[in-house]
């Protein structure tokens, strides 16, 4: 006599910030178990982070955020909406379609071009504001650093989408130029610039559009300042201290964070 072998539970971790109501986080863990039961690679860790706004005048005071790490690979979500149970649906839906592309497409390395529907803007909409400070009490509140690991533009676009980010900085595999693919806002499409030359391939198969712009080489301070006056979400940038690349992006509290290679 045979019997099925099941996987065991996955162990939904569900941290909460502000007055995050009674039963939400119990709400939050039964949605992230009844999406990772239609994921067919082993669950290895599931996160998941609500916050309440303290000043909930805001139009959407609760965020729901979630990290699932399927076979090795972080899949992230990330929405907005006007009540923590609300946002936890969203999460779910948003999770669900990350979880489905991300099996789609395999394990990071791996090389493919991309369909058009990786394009596709559905539900960011939901996807939170950042919070708006004014410009001398911002500070670089966070560093973190890019991997050292080459891949091609078609990879980064994956991982992008995969982690729910406005952009992803890289290292070009075959240019060996450090370089960043993102959202074009007004197109929704994806785009990609570099610290070299890019080929143009890319621009002809006509789903990763090139930056023609030439990426500023500047110091830190004068990135933020350049930021500041753009009112762009992030700037890549050539850092004259190393002639690396580095991004520094507005985060949702209205601070900085800095991207930076890996030594």
């Amino acid at each position: 006599m045979s019997r099925l072998k099941t996987s065991p539970a996955v162990d939904v971790q569900v941290r909460s910030r502000g007055q995050v109501p009674q039963g939400a986080a119990t709400y939050a863990r039964e949605k992230v178990l009844a999406t990772l039961e239609h994921v067919s690679g082993p669950v290895l860790a599931a996160r998941v982070k609500l916050t309440q706004a303290v000043h909930c005048s805001a139009a959407r005071p609760a965020t729901a955020q979630a990290v699932v790490d399927v076979s090795g690979r972080p899949v992230r979500a990330h929405v907005a909406a006007s009540t923590v149970f609300e946002a936890v649906d969203l999460l779910q839906e948003r999770l669900t379609v990350r979880l489905a592309r991300a099996r789609r497409y395999g394990p990071r390395g791996r090389s493919g071009t991309l369909p058009e529907a990786w394009w596709e803007s559905a539900g960011h909409e939901h996807r939170p504001h950042r919070q708006h400070l004014p410009a001398e009490e911002r500070r670089i509140e966070r560093y973190k650093s890019f991997s050292q690991t080459r891949q091609t533009p078609e990879d980064a676009v994956i991982d992008l989408e995969a982690m729910d980010y406005d952009f992803w900085v890289f290292t070009d595999l075959t240019s060996g130029y450090d370089s960043v693919v993102y959202r074009d806002v007004r197109t929704g499409r994806h785009r990609l610039a570099s610290l070299g030359p890019v080929s143009q391939e890319h621009e002809a198969e006509g789903l990763l559009s090139v930056s023609t712009v030439p990426v500023p080489v500047s110091t830190v301070p004068e990135a933020v300042q350049r930021l500041n006056l753009t009112g762009l979400p992030f700037v890549f940038f050539a850092d004259t201290a190393t002639g690396r690349g580095s991004v520094l992006y507005h985060r949702y509290d209205g601070h900085y964070g800095l991207i930076t290679p890996a030594r």
